[in-house]
């Protein structure tokens, strides 16, 4: 029964507010005059409520309202016993049970795991290692630290799942380089169904046009994706702040909060002491107001201690403080590491699960004239470098030179653009016509910008444009001897741009052999990386004069393309060849971050070798990466004989020399893949110095050495194999526990759409090899129904696509469509069932009563048992634990019930069948049912009872658990801080610059200011846990009856 009320409801009551169901969480009355709140309020005041929604699609939302003056609210009295009304078929009432038993999960269970049944992915069983860590960790921080391609995002994407569906999470925010944010947003949406937006310039803009001028992106939903740089901006960070308190709150302000790429805020440095970045500023400002933490990284080590240490600090402060070493025990818990190269991913008989990575060469016969424009532009280089007169021009000389030399190795499209731009800028400049000096500092800011991660090509080129502006005019006045240098490398830049010079011209032929034998088109593919855009424009013209861009033969991939041209030439490429015309991939790096191109490709060709390894791994992880089924063919040009050259090192300074000493890099990059984050950073250096003509040879010998240590501080002795059993142990009890069969899912689909009036799934054709297993979705449904439709049609072609609902029937398939239980077509099944129990009478689809037979030897006679869901609430409404229970006995004589106990229940509803009872046996039972429902509430409370004492104890320990372990990490923190603050200063201070001295300060005050808070802070996180955990409130839902009649009655 629902009565509308004035009446003010209490704690734990069930209301109606805005045509959805609450719990009352708390009522206070209001201290507001009653004229400020009302002009119609009444005599008594308002009082106002914190509600709870206890709905599956808003679950664990909390509002608040004022009772007295929100419309169309109810207290609903204590729900009564579904009434035998009517009788539904057992197979319906068995979906309809389904689906309340799948809404119904327990956060004190710490076995159950629904994320990998509510998600559309091929999920490998290393990949579930996150999701068991994370589901029994009060807090769930994670340092994800796998290899590139071994599924990161995955495993992000299951963690999140978990932690919404078990009512631990309602917000999420996802940070990473731009060029991810898009491939996040669809994998949340494609893969798990989560939606997520997008926060950047365009979307505030959109947000103040429709919302006004003070609407703050930050709170307008719920799970938010932004990049790293864009959230250290100045505006972006103050909007964020508005609607953070000024400390810390238990719980915290914000749910989720997603680092990726993680190693990109961390402290950086090139000298003795790691500096804290824009990007490690921002971070650390936010993530004290997240409640969980998950940190992805493939690098996770630069080389600096105190570096690592920050990160994990910002990760978890109460294990980790920066400049104090992690402890290992500490950094086991939170860290999961698993490398592609690990013997656990190695068969019986040696096969790797993982094909291996292969490095190759193209070797292209250099004119004299191409090895003489770098000749020129050595000596340039050298000319500048020498006439530079302080620090300021020697940096500005130094970050042209490098850009130019970086475009030139690209093609003669990108040097001749950037080169147009540098003698623009220098033309009739000098330093001392400059009217104001540009300190260092200010200097390498701006010129920083250039090394940020761009999603946009346009933006890209336009950071770059405006540092070699800033840049070229700070230099001293041209001489002219350079001037005729630079008019030199003009003139064969704007010639070779029109035409195909060498690396072009082998690099072409090259290709028509792989895709293009014999003039005929072939099945492989080929992606070409490349920095620059202009590159990529010079490239598919000398491709498209080789009619090798027929038809969509090639595509082009760059940064600034919009969401549908980038999601339809993805598609094509990762479409079987037979269905897809497209061969060659023209990619820029802005365009591909993030890009998963596996599936039908496994050659890549690095157009320029980037000086950074860290993004010449990103774009080899395109292809090499979980999925793939051959190995990976990586190709970058060397000078023609490299092959036959001795493996001396040559001397930098010819383009022989400068190619040979990249090609070393590249071959070192592959061989401490394990290391990069450490030696990464040594390698990029030295290449650097080397283009510069600082260096003649590439050695990493010291730091590989001191890599070593970081191997054994990040490397954990586990059985890999015995875990990954048991968590599939977990994954199977899940699955047998909650009736998670294929078959299941379907009938729910079936009861669903019946009940909604829409017209039912269509089998495939009979000679469909899935035929029986793989369903249509019927083209006349009607209302929010047709939206189910969204992501039926194949990505390429744009074929219907059956579903299926078995995950191994969709693996390795594109030609069906994985409908798992966040699929929307399921979702709103699943949804639409669990409402029948709140829908009033005479609306509802369903009787939720059904009578069935059981085997003469099963029971002695009829039996009726009743099921209900069961909540516990614990403080502030947070819901604690959530089962289905069901109680009950056999009908004596018509007048009563002997109660079963639980092995009974459960025996006797196992027993059950599919046959329904006669119309007679429906009729006798409909009859005694006046005698038997008071009967039967009172064993589904002795039930609730037993549970709820069984569930105190349980939570009683979990809660002590959480306390204890509390204690021990912070007051281990405690010590392990006083212990660094008491050792001697043995650092030379005096051999550190100003920036590095004053970090190196501030990091010792941070400490002393964080031993001073761990107090006050345990006492503060105690008193949260107590609460969470107070006096937990049974709510006690009739969902269903059945009745179980004996064959020789039925």
């Amino acid at each position: 029964m629902i009565a509308p009320s004035r009446n003010i409801p209490e704690q734990g009551q069930i209301v109606t507010v805005r045509q959805r169901r609450y719990v009352v969480v708390d009522v206070q009355e209001s201290t507001l005059s009653v004229q400020l709140l009302s002009v119609q309020s009444n005599k008594e005041g308002h009082h106002l409520l914190t509600l709870n929604c206890i709905e599956d699609d808003a679950l664990g939302e909390t509002i608040q309202v004022f009772w007295e003056l929100e419309p169309g609210t109810s207290i609903e009295e204590k729900v009564g016993l579904p009434q035998p009304n009517g009788f539904d078929a057992p197979e319906r009432l068995d979906a309809f049970m389904n689906a309340v038993r799948w809404g119904a999960i327990s956060s004190a269970d710490m076995r159950a795991l629904q994320a990998p049944f509510r998600s559309g992915i091929e999920i490998e069983d290393y990949q579930l290692d996150p999701l068991v860590r994370a589901i029994q960790m009060p807090r769930a921080n994670l340092l994800i630290a796998d290899d590139v391609g071994l599924g990161k995002t995955v495993e992000t994407g299951l963690v999140i799942q978990e932690l919404i569906v078990r009512n631990r999470a309602r917000t999420a925010l996802i940070i990473c380089p731009a060029g991810l944010q898009t491939h996040w947003r669809d994998q949340m949406r494609d893969k798990f169904g989560l939606e997520f937006r997008i926060v950047d310039s365009e979307l505030m803009r959109t947000l103040r046009r429709s919302r006004g001028i003070h609407s703050n992106p930050w709170t307008h939903f719920p799970r938010l994706i932004t990049s790293v740089d864009f959230i250290k901006r100045d505006t972006p960070l103050r909007l964020f702040h508005e609607v953070l308190p000024a400390q810390a709150t238990y719980p915290r302000r914000f749910d989720i909060l997603v680092l990726d790429e993680a190693h990109n805020v961390s402290p950086s440095g090139s000298g003795h002491y790691a500096i804290d970045s824009q990007r490690t500023q921002a971070i650390r400002e936010l993530v004290p107001h997240f409640e969980h933490k998950l940190f992805l990284s493939a690098t996770p080590h630069n080389g600096y201690s105190e570096s690592f240490s920050a990160l994990l600090e910002l990760l978890d402060n109460q294990r980790f403080a920066r400049g104090v070493a992690p402890d290992r025990k500490q950094l086991e818990t939170v860290m999961v590491r698993r490398l592609k190269s690990d013997p656990e991913f190695v068969t019986w008989n040696g096969e790797r699960r993982f094909p291996q990575r292969q490095l190759d060469v193209i070797e292209v016969p250099y004119t004299d004239e191409e090895k003489q424009v770098h000749r020129w532009l050595r000596e340039y280089s050298e000319s500048r470098q020498n006439n530079a007169k302080d620090n300021e021009e020697r940096f500005a000389v130094e970050f042209v030179l490098k850009l130019l030399k970086k475009r030139l190795f690209s093609s003669p499209a990108a040097f001749s653009s950037t080169l147009s731009k540098h003698m623009q800028s220098i033309q009739g400049s000098g330093k001392k016509a400059q009217p104001k000096q540009m300190s260092l500092g200010v200097l390498r800011r701006q010129l920083a910008q250039v090394d940020e991660e761009y999603a946009n090509d346009d933006e890209y080129e336009e950071a770059t444009t405006g540092a070699v502006e800033a840049a070229s005019p700070l230099l001293n006045k041209i001489t002219a001897q350079e001037q005729a240098l630079l008019k030199k490398m003009y003139d064969w830049a704007e010639h070779a741009s029109n035409i195909r010079d060498s690396k072009a011209k082998t690099f072409i032929q090259w290709l028509k052999d792989i895709v293009k034998p014999n003039g005929k088109w072939s099945n492989e593919r080929v992606i070409i990386f490349t920095e620059y855009r202009a590159t990529q424009n010079w490239l598919q013209t000398l491709l498209a004069a080789e009619e090798l861009t027929e038809g969509e033969r090639l595509m082009t991939l760059f940064g600034g393309m919009n969401d549908e041209d980038r999601d339809r030439i993805k598609a094509a490429f990762q479409a079987n060849p037979e269905q897809s015309d497209v061969r060659i991939l023209l990619a820029t790096d802005a365009a591909s971050e993030g890009i998963d191109l596996q599936n039908y490709c496994h050659r890549l060709v690095h157009f320029e070798i980037p000086w950074n390894p860290n993004r010449m791994e990103q774009r080899n992880g395109r292809i090499d990466r979980h999925g793939q089924k051959f190995e990976p063919l990586i190709y970058h040009f060397v000078m023609k004989g490299y092959k036959k050259h001795s493996k001396e090192q040559a001397a930098v300074g010819e383009l022989e020399a400068d190619l040979e000493f990249l090609a070393r890099a590249v071959e070192k990059v592959d061989t401490i893949r394990e290391d990069l984050g450490k030696v990464g950073m040594v390698i990029a250096s030295q290449v650097e110095e080397a283009m510069l003509g600082k260096r003649k040879g590439l050695d990493t010998s010291l730091i590989e050495d001191d890599a070593q240590a970081l191997r054994k501080l990040l490397k954990f002795e586990r059985d890999l194999k015995k875990q990954v059993e048991q968590h599939y142990d977990q994954l199977r009890e899940t699955q047998h526990n909650l009736n998670l069969s294929a078959e299941n899912i379907r009938s729910a689909v079936q009861v669903a759409l019946e009940i909604a009036d829409q017209p039912p799934l269509q089998p495939v054709p009979a000679n469909h090899p899935l035929a029986g297993k793989a369903f249509y979705l019927p083209q006349g449904f009607r209302g929010s129904w047709m939206y189910t439709n969204d992501g039926i049609l194949h990505p390429h072609t744009g074929e219907i696509r059956p579903v299926v609902f078995d995950h191994e029937l969709a693996k390795g398939r594109d030609d069906v469509v994985l409908a798992h239980l966040n699929h929307r077509l399921v979702s709103m099944a699943l949804r639409l069932l669990r409402a029948e129990v709140w829908t009033p009478e005479g609306r509802q689809g369903l009787h939720r009563v059904t009578a069935r037979t059981v085997p003469n030897i099963a029971l002695e006679g009829p039996a009726v048992v009743v099921h209900a869901r069961l909540v516990l609430v614990g403080g502030e409404g947070i819901r604690l634990h959530e089962e289905i229970i069901s109680a009950g006995g056999l009908i004596q004589d018509g007048k009563g019930l002997r109660r079963f106990n639980v092995g009974d229940t459960r025996s006797a509803l196992e027993a059950g069948t599919s046959k329904e009872v006669s119309a007679r046996m429906k009729n006798e039972l409909k009859g005694m049912w006046g005698k038997l429902e008071t009967p039967l509430v009172q064993a589904m409370e002795a039930r609730m009872r037993d549970r709820l004492e069984s569930m105190q104890k349980l939570l009683e320990e979990r809660k002590q658990k959480e306390i204890n372990d509390t204690r021990a990490v912070l007051n281990e923190l405690k010590t392990m801080i006083e212990r660094e603050l008491a050792e001697p200063d043995y650092q030379q201070l005096e051999l550190w610059n100003t920036s590095e001295r004053d970090q190196y300060n501030r990091n010792v005050q941070a400490l002393r200011l964080r031993l001073k808070q761990i107090p006050d802070e345990l006492e503060k996180e105690i008193e949260s846990v107590n609460k969470r955990y107070a006096d937990p409130q049974p709510r006690l839902f009739p969902v269903a009856v059945t009745f179980l009649v004996p064959e020789k009655y039925a």
